[in-house]
């Protein structure tokens, strides 16, 4: 597994706790880890509110390809510090790699995903593709994520030349949280809790190929949630991706 990725750049990791750590790792994955072309049951769930979105797709990714991406995720090893991330001190308890994902396979999960996402949000409307950067996080016994609204992010890919890019013509709206084991693989607790004026309005059990969207971005219509601690033995692990949008003539 280790020949399947190389660091393709470095960045300030800020540490969970407070402190930073010069020159972290963001990697990226040379060989694809879906199966292309796979015929997925999707289940939508949605959960929105108000002016709130929020929805969940189960079965966007197989137990095997969830399998699969913790094992790459592991070769690649987990590190306390997060590139390019701030967070005050305490609010991120967990362990983090960042990498930059095959084209094929954000291809592949935008086949899947693209007909159940909003077409179009505030005058912008779904890219024809998703950000190639998976923000992959390790919580183990007692981590947690206090609550938080995310940030909204450039999309990230590679160039032609082989070198980490951020696209200047799209901006993230939507968070995508997939979650790559759950409950049957002996996880306990950590379910994401979406907050409503602080009180809890929705909390989403983590199941491998489980993958939760909410609205991002700093603004009243961003979704508070938080990651309630993780109890035991079994790591849970979560990618977040993030889902690009674009001015109208730029589609």
């Amino acid at each position: 597994m280790s020949s399947s990725f190389s660091v393709i750049a470095t960045d300030r990791g800020i540490l969970p706790f407070g402190g930073t750590v010069d020159e972290t790792p963001i990697y990226r994955a040379h060989n694809s880890f879906l199966e292309l072309g796979q015929q997925a049951t999707i289940e939508p769930c949605d959960m929105s509110w108000r002016t709130k979105i929020a929805f969940t797709l189960d079965d966007v990714l197989s137990p095997e390809e969830c399998s699969t991406l913790i094992k790459l995720t592991e070769s690649m090893g987990f590190n306390p510090a997060a590139p390019g991330i701030q967070t005050p001190p305490g609010m991120r308890q967990n362990q983090t790699v960042h990498w930059i994902a095959n084209e094929a396979d954000t291809a592949e999960i935008y086949r899947r995903i693209h007909s159940y996402l909003p077409q179009n949000i505030d005058g912008m409307t779904l890219d024809r593709r998703i950000s190639q950067r998976f923000n992959t996080y390790r919580y183990i016994d007692g981590e947690v994520f206090k609550p938080h609204v995310d940030g909204d992010w450039p999309g990230y890919g590679i160039s032609e030349s082989g070198e980490l890019e951020t696209w200047q013509d799209s901006r993230s709206m939507l968070s995508m949280l997939l979650y790559l084991n759950g409950e049957k693989e002996g996880v306990q607790g950590g379910d994401t809790i979406l907050f409503d004026e602080r009180r809890e309005r929705h909390r989403i059990t983590p199941k491998a190929g489980r993958a939760l969207f909410f609205r991002h971005g700093i603004h009243e219509k961003s979704v508070v949630h938080a990651g309630d601690r993780v109890i035991g033995e079994v790591p849970k692990y979560v990618v977040r991706i993030n889902i690009m949008y674009c001015p109208y003539r730029l589609v």
